[in-house]
């Protein structure tokens, strides 16, 4: 049987207004995570471990950011045909933006007409997990359906947080979004498929799929919302349960490791899934590596041996150019070009590139973002009230200050 010839299309043209400020000037997919990484990048890796080489990235918001992140980053040999190429709203069927997922896919057709593929890839740009495409395509085509949705089990109660998918064995019977009434799993009754956002369509039936949304007028246009219920009533729709797919180099512990990163508070507790000595989502399995662009930085530097000033890190990942001059590090990612400066201290937070803490600071269960200068002698995440006054904190009691915040000293 031959390979079948597949096209993937990242879906990156998210607002990712509960990520604010993180969002406030790029794009969702284009936010930072785990101190090299951005969030792309993890959709990005799983496809080119898996083979899939030609990859075209939908983007509308803010989207200067993450064009140049995949311009410089994800080069592919031309020789061979391949290639990861951002391509932004052109209004190409008139004057309007995307509407939603499926309009996005209609705007771009010509990309899939030309490619000729068998079955395309749509995948979603802002998740962190591994996953070997080619076993879901592998499923998608024995199945002989016309859409394949990837599904991760989770708990009935947190049923109205996603779209869940009703099925018989691997026959999608039904797709809501976020019920309030979802019934568990026949082998889980505690349990619920909950859509990734990942979905593997025959070509035709993409193309038939999206023009018949487009002349809806009751239609918001979406993946999800829209498409996939159509294509379930219609007899048309698999689902591919996410445990079973088994990535090169994964252990028990992160096996089937999936987060949606959709608000602050889930973005920084993914970050913090990474630093443990067992962690729940290992960053180093060197069989299915993460990949992303490298800025030529010299090796993380740690100094001064002195009662008071001792650099050091613990539990923490620290990237290259970080500096730690006698200052202390607990459970925490350091970005690269972070500097922590004497006498400081800094504790489960998540500090970006460039990031300087003052001397005797102290830092705490915060997300800081790029070039943020922390005045010497700052408490921040000592006083709550105090804190809520000067940033954003989050219904978890995460401070969050935006790029380039200038800090008044107190």
């Amino acid at each position: 049987m031959a390979t079948p010839r597949v096209l993937a299309m990242v879906l990156a043209g998210g607002e990712g207004k509960r990520l604010m400020p993180l969002t406030a000037d790029r794009a969702k997919p284009a936010v930072p995570f785990g101190g090299m990484y951005r969030l792309i990048d993890f959709v990005l890796s799983n496809l080119a471990n898996g083979g899939y080489l030609r990859v075209v990235v939908l983007t509308q918001y803010k989207n200067h950011s993450l064009d140049r992140h995949i311009s410089s980053t994800w080069r592919m040999s031309a020789l061979l045909g391949n290639y990861v190429t951002p391509v932004p709203a052109q209004q190409r069927l008139g004057p309007h933006w995307f509407s939603g997922s499926a309009d996005a896919i209609r705007q771009n057709l010509n990309l899939i007409y030309d490619e000729n593929p068998d079955h395309v890839l749509v995948f979603g740009a802002d998740h962190i997990y591994r996953m070997d495409p080619r076993q879901m395509v592998d499923a998608h085509v024995a199945s002989g359906a016309g859409v394949t949705v990837a599904a991760i089990r989770q708990p009935l109660a947190m049923a109205d947080q996603f779209g869940v998918i009703e099925a018989d064995g691997d026959r999608m019977t039904g797709f809501r979004e976020k019920p309030a009434d979802a019934v568990g799993l026949p082998d889980a009754p505690g349990q619920i498929y909950a859509s990734m956002g990942n979905y593997i369509f025959e070509t035709q039936a993409l193309i038939d799929a999206v023009k018949r949304d487009a002349d809806n007028p009751d239609s918001k246009h979406d993946i999800g919302g829209d498409l996939i219920p159509a294509m379930v009533k219609a007899g048309n729709a698999s689902v591919y349960d996410f445990s079973r797919n088994v990535v090169p180099g994964s252990t028990e512990r992160d096996r089937g490791y999936w987060r949606d990163v959709g608000t602050l508070d889930a973005y920084y507790d993914a970050n913090m899934d990474l630093i443990s000595v067992h962690p729940i989502f290992n960053l180093y399995n060197r069989r299915w590596p993460i990949y992303t662009g490298h800025e030529s930085l010299p090796p993380a530097k740690f100094v001064f041996s002195e009662p008071d000033r001792i650099g050091h890190a613990l539990d923490s990942m620290v990237s290259p150019g970080v500096i730690v001059a006698g200052a202390t590090a607990e459970g925490s990612i350091l970005s690269p070009g972070v500097r922590l400066d004497p006498r400081s201290l800094v504790q489960d937070c998540v500090l970006m590139d460039n990031v300087r803490v003052g001397e005797r600071a102290i830092v705490r269960r915060a997300i800081i973002d790029k070039n943020v200068v922390i005045p010497d002698g700052e408490r921040i995440g000592i006083d709550p009230e105090q804190d809520r006054r000067r940033f954003t904190v989050t219904e978890g009691g995460v401070i969050v200050i935006g790029k380039n915040d200038r800090i008044v000293p107190l």
